[in-house]
């Protein structure tokens, strides 16, 4: 084929970036080559309209090993261990084809944390669909949940926590994000950068097929009527192949082989020829006739492209390819020499004894696009007038009723089932918790984690709920007493074309960077999605949060299951009633107008920190944050948990008990305490200026709200755990 600037447009290019390719390389690129050019400049690889504004982020820490520009992220949790970890799309291939878009996903992030030495202990996700209403979401649901759960499931990895949603804004583009922890030896952290002239480049793991051809470019174009089309560019998952993937790469990574080492990604073999040559400052020279395929007459252009899944690029030590090739033989996966490393800085590809492609490494990664996009600013939105009478109408037990019901809140318990959370035998706290949480095998320790998401304040205020996601990773982590150290993020947005939507991003990217600063929260790792639209119909801005910390002792561990009668239920942080995008006022005032909540940084940080330390002196029996559905829902969550019930005293400094119970405000917690502490754990609590406030007493069987409304407990259980076993089951 003869390459001109529509086959570059074709191929998802720009016809300006067409003209720099040809510019940077003097002559007109050919095929392979565009296929290259278009798979490392794609937003999916390249971040041409994120990486001005990803550079804000603070990234380093006293934990902090790696941060960003690596497979993951890597923190020190103490006496030679480190936690890898990171979080990553697989949007659009979900929604194409649920099953293994949502697998291969999970496949990915795996390979992505044990690329870097670090066995697998945990996974984590963050889905998000359309309307329930809408005739694909039930499908799109059971496909995405069967894909993850399967192949976690077949790989031995407990899948600990994860966040579901369901909005209309979703209907055209699902979001599936997957998220890992891995576990290594300080000492034995392993990197992609190539080192070295004339080392062995070796391909391991499965043949290269013809199945995700173009699914980088695929995951950086929007959708339209044509979608069914597209399936091919999905890749297709084989867990078993992974399982001993992962075992033969840790057994290698035991002995002194390995120089780098690369998942075969997005852009497959492209990828990461370039990244472990760019990063190493040399050269690769690559026979394609070596590579292992399994169909027939495979061209350069897609064995440089394919997408298939379980594969490694590897540059070792001279003299150890024997060695190495032993270990793949013995867990029966493909061993092939297929290059060297060089002195020229440049991709060299052979075929049929004729070069093929010949590109300077930096014209694929220094001198990429890199986009300054015009942008819109958002304003804060006016407070809405909510009528007091309005309010006043409203009975508490019903409204209770519809939240505890609602999609985003109720159980998911269904869908958590399906994922097995307890293999390895180190999960100590399970999916349904504030934080997933495993133990560190052999010790003491544990680590936890969560995601979480909050699109709906991104969409109302972008700085705001940039700043709200990563405070409410943070009370997560401090509600089941660990203490946070850094968080991993997926910004799934619209297209940044749109001025609008790189507005959205621009002012979130900035609220994350002020919270994570603030808190000593950094980021480690990451990926932007773009795109997430069907025609010119986006998705609302969706920045996923994954936030791991560390507990020293996970006898300290806390649930939020109320224990005992006759304790005391406390709240941390001050209600002051606010409604505005609040769940309540979206689902029972069908109100969507307003701003999100403050955030007020110094608050959540003093108030998390007293938290921990009431932890460490073991005066808290349970703990929940206050999110969505506010204060009587997170104390619902605790009730059913515990199966006990609460005496609620009447609230003092708000007229009205439904902004009491039902505001969103931030930086509050629920906490149980013995009656005997109460003087120690308030006195704390002043001594930091705390705001807190006796809300009740535990009892049996029913939460009385008012000295009138009384809730029993199997009433909080139905109203909350029906919904989506009924849903599935229609």
């Amino acid at each position: 084929m003869q390459v001109n600037e529509k086959v570059a447009i074709d191929h998802g290019l720009k016809a300006d970036e067409y003209k720099k390719i040809c510019d940077l390389l003097k002559r007109t690129p050919n095929l392979t080559e565009l296929g290259i050019f278009s798979a490392m400049w794609n937003e999916h690889c390249s971040y041409k309209s994120s990486r001005l504004h990803l550079k804000k982020l603070p990234t380093k820490g006293k934990k902090v090993i790696q941060g960003p520009g690596e497979n993951a992220g890597v923190i020190d949790i103490e006496d030679g261990d480190a936690i890898v970890f990171k979080i990553e799309s697989h949007n659009h291939p979900s929604f194409i084809e649920p099953y293994q878009g949502a697998a291969t996903g999970v496949g990915g992030i795996m390979r992505d944390v044990f690329t870097m030495g670090a066995r697998p202990i945990a996974n984590l996700n963050s889905i998000h669909f359309g309307s329930p209403q809408n005739k694909k979401t039930k499908n799109l649901l059971r496909g995405v949940v069967h894909g993850i759960g399967g192949y976690g499931n077949c790989m031995g990895v407990p899948t600990i926590a994860g966040q579901t949603s369901f909005d209309s804004s979703y209907n055209g583009n699902i979001l599936v994000n997957a998220m890992t922890l891995g576990l290594v030896k300080k000492n034995k952290i392993f990197y992609s950068k190539a080192a070295g002239l004339n080392k062995p480049v070796i391909y391991v793991g499965s043949k290269t097929g013809r199945d995700g051809i173009h699914g980088a470019s695929m995951a950086s174009a929007s959708f339209d009527e044509k979608i069914e089309e597209k399936k091919p560019t999905v890749q297709v998952g084989d867990p078993f192949t992974e399982k001993l993937l992962l075992e033969a790469c840790l057994e290698l990574m035991a002995g002194d082989s390995i120089i780098a080492i690369q998942d075969m990604g997005a852009a497959g073999l492209t990828s990461s020829s370039i990244e472990m040559a760019s990063k190493g400052n040399l050269g690769i020279e690559i026979n394609l006739n070596k590579v292992p395929c399994r169909e027939t007459k495979m061209s350069p252009y897609e064995i440089m492209l394919s997408e298939s899944q379980e594969r490694m690029l590897i540059v070792l030590e001279n003299g150890k390819e024997e060695q190495a090739k032993k270990i793949f033989d013995k867990w029966n996966l493909d061993f092939a020499v297929i290059g060297k490393t060089t002195n020229t800085k440049n991709i060299e590809l052979f075929f049929d004894n004729e070069r093929v492609a010949n590109i300077p490494v930096n014209t694929l990664v220094e001198n990429s696009p890199m986009y300054d996009r015009k942008w819109k600013k958002s304003k804060l939105p006016k407070k809405n007038i909510i009528k007091k009478d309005t309010l006043k109408k409203l009975k508490i037990k019903d409204v209770l009723k519809k939240i505890l019901s609602n999609q985003n809140v109720c159980s998911k318990e269904w869908i958590w089932q399906q994922y097995d959370h307890t293999v390895m035998g180190d999960t100590i706290q399970k999916p349904g918790g504030d934080s997933g949480v495993v133990r560190v095998h052999g010790t003491n320790k544990a680590v936890a984690a969560s995601v979480d998401s909050s699109a709906v304040y991104c969409w109302a205020h972008p700085l705001t709920g940039g700043k709200q996601i990563v405070a409410e990773s943070w009370r997560n982590l401090i509600s089941v007493g660990a203490t946070p150290i850094a968080i991993t993020n997926c910004l799934n947005f619209g297209s940044p074309e749109n001025e609008d939507n790189m507005g959205e991003f621009v002012e979130c990217v900035q609220g994350i960077g002020e919270a994570s600063k603030y808190l000593n929260f950094p980021v480690v790792s990451g990926n932007v999605s773009f795109y997430n639209q069907t025609k010119d119909v986006g998705i609302k801005p969706t920045p996923s949060i994954g936030g791991v910390g560390l507990i020293k002792d996970y006898k300290k561990m806390i649930t939020m299951d109320l224990k005992e009668i006759d304790n005391l239920v406390l709240v941390i942080g001050k209600t002051e009633g606010h409604i505005d995008q609040s769940l309540f006022a979206r689902t029972i005032l069908d109100e969507k107008k307003g701003p999100p909540p403050e955030i007020n940084l110094f608050n959540e940080k003093n108030n998390g920190e007293s938290l921990l330390n009431l932890i460490d002196k073991n005066y808290i029996k349970s703990a929940h944050d206050i999110s969505l559905g506010g204060l009587i829902t997170a104390l619902s969550k605790m009730c059913i948990k515990g199966n006990k019930g609460i005496k609620l005293n009447k609230p003092k400094n708000l007229i009205n008990e439904i902004e009491y119970y039902f505001s969103e405000d931030q930086g509050r917690y629920l906490i149980e305490i013995s009656p005997k502490d109460f003087e120690k754990v308030t006195d704390i609590l002043n001594k930091n200026s705390v705001h807190h406030e006796k809300l009740g007493v535990i009892i049996k069987n029913e939460m009385i709200i008012n000295d009138k409304t009384k809730v029993t407990i199997d009433e909080l259980k139905s109203y909350n755990t029906t919904w989506l076993i009924d849903y599935m089951s229609s």
